[in-house]
């Protein structure tokens, strides 16, 4: 007997995929030229080996059925778990936070895949669980616990953006999946109060010298202290003043000439606002929509639940940490530090991403699978 025939993927997501990706190749190298300037293109040329990285993991699982990965998902969880463990005994610090392998020249953050372990990992304890996770102590409380337990991991290496990440991706999946809305407000009002005296707490013993202190008071006030906590996000603000309406040219930024920190990272959307102005940085936003809208279409047309959760959680993922990213270095919200999703430069970022893709367009693929054939007719 011949295999059954898989159907092809989603050409509207990839396209679009490949569109942010190569738009954002060009915005890390337009943002690095400042970085070493006898080598200009040395961020853009390591990013490329990142994309093409990912784009082989993406096409790898592409092409894997999606359901696979339920019978994956304990070898890969129990590895992300075990890196977790490593990381803040031999890890490499940057910016404040032990989150990064050092391997080869080249930086490996087990966060990144801790994202991906726990979506999948959701998807099929929900899957399995079915009505069963509206009960709560059989149901909700024991994927519960084992979030708090990678959280807490992730919280040793000082990384509370991707700690936020994945608790809104986790709850997003928990309500979607059919959990108790009521067990969820009693919970999330519980940790609110719990979250906000713990705040309370650590900013009182802090100190106005805490690097975390220093982002709150920016977000209020960034000209309070120019010179140190309100530095980035003042020269972000110049940047998007600077880009006006039209943008200031392609590879044109000022402030990536050393004014505004890690420009081809956190704030590269800085840089997009400042050389393409407000309209070309809408009509990027309305590209990058429509990627995660595409997605989202992908993952409620499955005709699974687990591959409808799954789906649902990489497109979560990567539509929040957009959103903290975007809204960081907009000033909208307090910053954390996180990258933009296939646009950033970060080589772990985009291999993940790119895998979660992947993911999603093997679910495509059942959903585009050709008809049956009929029968023969007798003769």
């Amino acid at each position: 007997m011949t295999a059954p025939r898989r159907g092809t993927p989603d050409f509207l997501l990839l396209f679009l995929t490949f569109s942010l990706v190569c738009f954002g190749l060009a915005f890390v190298f337009s943002a690095g030229m400042a970085y070493k300037p006898s080598n200009p293109w040395y961020l853009a040329i390591r990013q490329s080996i990142s994309i093409g990285m990912g784009t082989v993991a993406m096409f790898f699982c592409m092409n894997v059925d999606y359901r696979k990965f339920q019978k994956w998902v304990a070898p890969f969880f129990a590895g992300v778990v075990g890196l977790l463990f490593l990381v803040p005994l031999i890890g490499k610090e940057i910016n404040g936070a032990k989150s990064w392998f050092s391997i080869g020249g080249f930086s490996l953050q087990p966060t990144e895949f801790a994202k991906l372990a726990v979506i999948i990992y959701l998807a099929v304890i929900i899957s399995k669980k079915g009505e069963r996770i509206q009960e709560f102590k059989r149901g909700l409380v024991p994927p519960l616990l084992v979030i708090c337990f990678v959280c807490g991991l992730i919280m040793l290496q000082n990384d509370l953006g991707s700690t936020m990440i994945l608790v809104l991706v986790a709850v997003l999946m928990l309500v979607i999946g059919g959990a108790s809305l009521k067990h969820m407000f009693m919970l999330g009002s519980a940790f609110a109060c719990l979250g906000a005296l713990a705040v309370s707490v650590y900013l009182l013993n802090a100190g106005t010298s805490n690097y975390r202190v220093g982002r709150i008071t920016a977000f209020l006030n960034p000209w309070s202290d120019p010179e140190h906590s309100g530095f980035q996000l003042i020269q972000s603000l110049y940047a998007f003043g600077h880009g006006g309406l039209t943008g200031a040219g392609f590879g044109q930024s000022i402030q990536k000439l050393h004014y505004l920190p890690e420009a081809h990272n956190d704030f590269i959307f800085s840089i997009i606002g400042e050389e393409l102005g407000f309209i070309g940085t809408s009509i990027f936003l309305m590209i990058y929509l429509a990627f995660l809208w595409r997605g989202i279409i992908i993952a409620l047309r499955c005709q699974d639940v687990f591959g409808t959760l799954a789906g649902i959680g990489i497109v979560s993922m990567i539509g929040i940490q957009a959103f903290i990213n975007i809204g960081g270095v907009t000033n909208s919200i307090p910053m954390t530090g996180v990258t933009l999703p296939l646009i950033s430069y970060g080589g772990t970022s985009m291999l993940v991403t790119l895998m979660g893709l992947g993911i999603l367009l093997s679910i495509s693929r059942e959903q585009n699978k050709p008809e049956k054939e009929t029968t023969k007719k007798r003769a």
